[in-house]
């Protein structure tokens, strides 16, 4: 099976939830000593973005469904928002999922170095999904 994205009724409350619990995230992440638990660190942060993007396209009306409907978050923000995002920005996302799915279902260990060359990028995509859901709910 596939990643299927479908319409649904739009939930403000809900994507109000999933921000709130992106932050939440974000805000434990930040908390923890990211040398020693970069390979968590990092898995939280696509999981952070994940909710991000799962909150814009529940105040779309949409949602995905099925195996690879991760795949098919990076794929609607792509062409959903592509003047908001550089390319560079989407393939960062998409590899970013690679490597969740290798630390979920290989034991994939991140090397430190990884998070202190992409921390910025990390930072800059967060602040572009959190003003796209801040615009649509203000």
């Amino acid at each position: 099976m596939s990643g299927e994205l479908i319409e649904v009724s739009v939930n403000i409350e809900k994507a109000k939830s999933m921000l709130s619990m992106a932050k939440t995230r974000i805000d434990m992440l930040e908390s923890v000593d990211s040398r020693k638990y970069t390979t968590l660190v990092v898995e939280g942060y696509y999981e952070a973005m994940k909710e991000l993007i799962s909150s814009i396209l529940s105040l779309d009306g949409y949602k995905t469904i099925g195996e690879g409907a991760h795949r098919m978050l990076i794929e609607y923000l792509s062409e959903a928002y592509s003047t908001e995002f550089f390319r560079s920005e989407i393939c960062f996302l998409d590899d970013l999922r690679k490597i969740r799915n290798r630390i979920n279902y290989d034991g994939f260990f991140v090397k430190e170095d990884y998070l202190e060359r992409n921390k910025w990028t990390i930072v800059e995509i967060i602040g572009k999904l959190i003003a796209i859901i801040d615009a649509r709910l203000n």
